[in-house]
């Protein structure tokens, strides 16, 4: 059985909370689902109490609900939840694709070309998993690149939830292909550009996932 701690030292129950994290991003454990502390102590050969304490934290990032009845379950995002979520990230994600712009550097284009390599391999093969994966790295990359630190950490917990509300648009090629774009501007050091872009791209994509989730509200349905 695994210790308290990582042989790296890392405490143990944030080792548990990426992984759960990650489940619940990649759809694993679906909204709704239970997530019960012995199954998963079994499953990670772990105590229960890192356990316990990894899916509290999960509680306090918006990843699940402990309920008196059900126990911890998976959380149902709220149209809500999600239009507070994008209208944050619309706020913040202007200001990291200027910085990211501005700040470029050789070596950073160089990641931002290895990145669009990886990705256009991915919508070659139609490897949706791969190309969610590049869609959400780009995103983290621009956030490196802006060079902000307290702008960082104000995204940092907001990351998760942001992954985990892109995995559901269901068109990741065309989401690259917007990345594509936004990459381009970046690469010319167009400031405004990038902005600008960036800000359109949080707002279709608050769109599409707020009708994937929740259907054409009546207004869209009288506009279509």
């Amino acid at each position: 059985m695994m210790t308290s701690d990582e042989p790296s030292g890392r405490p143990l129950r944030e080792s548990i909370r990426d992984r759960l994290r990650g489940r619940i991003i990649d759809g694993t454990y679906k909204p709704g689902d239970r997530i019960v502390e012995r199954d998963v102590a079994a499953d990670f050969d772990v105590s229960r109490l890192p356990v316990r304490e990894a899916l509290r934290m999960l509680n306090s990032e918006g990843f699940v609900e402990m309920l008196p009845t059900r126990g911890v379950i998976v959380k149902q995002l709220s149209k809500k939840d999600v239009t507070e979520l994008f209208d944050v990230r619309e706020a913040l994600e202007g200001l990291s694709f200027r910085r990211a712009a501005e700040n470029l550097t050789k070596k950073d284009a160089s990641k931002l070309i290895a990145l669009r390599n990886r990705a256009r391999k991915a919508v070659a093969a139609d490897d949706h998993a791969a190309l969610h994966d590049h869609n959400e790295h780009f995103h983290d990359l621009v956030n490196d690149l802006a060079r902000n630190d307290l702008l960082v950490s104000i995204l940092e917990p907001l990351e998760g939830r942001l992954h985990w509300v892109l995995r559901q648009n269901k068109d990741p090629q065309r989401l690259w292909q917007e990345h594509e774009d936004l990459l381009d501007a970046i690469a010319a050091k167009d400031a405004d550009r990038a902005a600008e872009l960036a800000i359109e791209h949080v707002r279709f994509n608050k769109d599409r996932v707020t009708k994937y989730l929740f259907g054409a509200t009546p207004k869209d349905s009288a506009a279509g």
